[in-house]
């Protein structure tokens, strides 16, 4: 692999290319083609998030962990492109690459093969760099580390090759907030959403970036079936032992610290219990319209005993020892209707030992809850209905949530709602965090 310096060149002898650059932060890359002039030719050669698709050219979003990636079939690029000039914006709350390191870009063939690798130096108040560009010379092609930084922002950017940023649609007004806003139906996970159910492969973090998957098949359209009524307030009830009784059909809106009973219906104890956990991503806009950023959260559960860790159901370790506890699998997108992750808990089955349960979220990427919107979990019982909703308002700056847990009282169990925000990037990063939570 050749390693490039500032102004220095290579020659390129695939033909099939990927790009990535590498940096700290949420960042976006897109790819200008440019004709002798260093103008585009049209609109289709920008090739960015929202016009992911040019002649030769594709913008590739984040997944299995890597972050955009910008592929290149140079049989395929236009005869009158001179040069396909790579771009990387941060979207990181006005984070500057001073604050968030510098990038490092990345040639590969099509097979993966590293050919080039070029680390920038020297970026401090830029958000916005051009990190290499891929060119024409006497019939062949090259690539050369640029590494310049744009002080005049992305909209004099692109204004500088040819491109009018405010000829660019606005992007549509948000509807007025209903009054009374309806929660999404109860059901145990997202429809057609891919989820992986591998083997447990023991407690420990994925592997780097996260194991390749295929991509997800797009969700069917949304269903006509009408949902069901909002959950009703919790009402005070003569539960042993303090909390609130559940009752089917009327789940219950839990605020911050409030305790439900887990037993239903003439004081009969659930057995079996699912935790549903969701989150959507902000939508952002800009000058080419709007747009969700994929947020790859995880929900775990984490049991303890007697003060300790003892078991832990998570993305790479989906069921419990014994059996217990089930994790449904991994979702890295937050996309669609309903839960994003489901944990199953056959309360039957976990250890009398076993006193606690927390039920956790964590940003695997390190985007804060202040990127997240409409996070919830959910109590569902074996019947997938509702019992209680606990949902989080407001964004908050930490990369994980405590969320509720299940605890022993006596013989029986309770749940209830915390919403802590902590700092963790991985379920194992929480686990020192959680021994406070056990006494409130």
């Amino acid at each position: 692999m050749i390693q490039l310096t500032k102004g220095t060149n290579a020659p390129l002898d695939a033909t099939q290319l990927t790009v990535t650059v590498d940096v700290a932060a949420t960042a976006d890359l897109s790819a200008l083609l440019l004709a002798p002039g260093g103008k585009v030719r049209g609109e289709s050669d920008f090739v960015f998030y929202n016009a992911p698709v040019g002649p030769g050219v594709e913008c590739r979003s984040p997944s299995g962990g890597a972050g955009w990636q910008v592929v290149i079939d140079l049989a395929a690029v236009p005869a009158d492109v001179e040069i396909v000039r790579l771009v990387t914006s941060l979207d990181d709350g006005g984070k500057t690459f001073g604050q968030v390191g510098q990038p490092v870009a990345r040639v590969a063939d099509g097979t993966g093969t590293p050919l080039v690798e070029f680390a920038m130096t020297d970026l401090s108040s830029e958000t916005i760099v051009m990190p290499l560009e891929i060119y024409r010379r006497q019939g062949a092609w090259k690539v050369r580390a640029v590494g310049q930084g744009y002080a005049g922002g992305l909209a004099a950017l692109l204004s500088d090759h040819g491109i009018d940023a405010s000829d660019e649609p606005a992007p549509p007004a948000a509807p007025a907030a209903p009054a009374a806003p309806t929660p999404p139906p109860p059901r145990p996970g997202r429809p057609g959403r891919r989820r992986t159910h591998s083997p447990a492969a023991g407690p420990g973090l994925r592997p780097a970036g996260h194991a390749a998957v295929d991509p997800d098949p797009p969700p069917p359209p949304p269903s006509s079936s009408t949902p069901p009524p909002p959950p009703a307030p919790a009402a005070a009830s003569a539960a042993s032992g303090g909390g609130v009784n559940l009752t089917k059909g009327r789940p219950v809106n839990l605020t911050k610290g409030q305790t439900v009973n887990l037993v239903k219906d003439g004081n009969q104890k659930l057995t079996m219990v699912r935790m549903g956990l969701g989150w959507d991503a902000i939508k952002k806009g800009g000058f080419f319209g709007s747009r969700e950023v994929d947020v790859d959260l995880d929900a775990s559960a984490v049991l303890f005993a007697g003060g300790q860790v003892a078991d832990l159901a998570f993305y790479n370790n989906l069921t419990t020892k014994d059996g217990s506890i089930q994790h449904m699998g991994d979702n890295r997108t937050g996309e669609g209707e309903g839960d994003d992750e489901v944990v199953a808990v056959d309360l039957t089955r976990v250890p009398v030992h076993v006193d606690t349960v927390f039920f956790i979220v964590t940003s695997y990427q390190g985007q804060t809850f202040e990127q997240i919107q409409n996070a919830f979990c959910r109590l569902i019982d074996h019947t997938d209905g509702e019992l209680a909703r606990y949902t989080l308002t407001g964004g908050m700056a930490y990369t994980g949530m405590v969320m509720a847990k299940l605890h022993r009282v006596g013989s029986d169990w309770k749940f209830t709602a915390i919403g802590d925000g902590i700092q963790a990037k991985t379920p194992l990063d929480a686990l020192p965090l959680l021994n406070a939570y056990l006494t409130k």
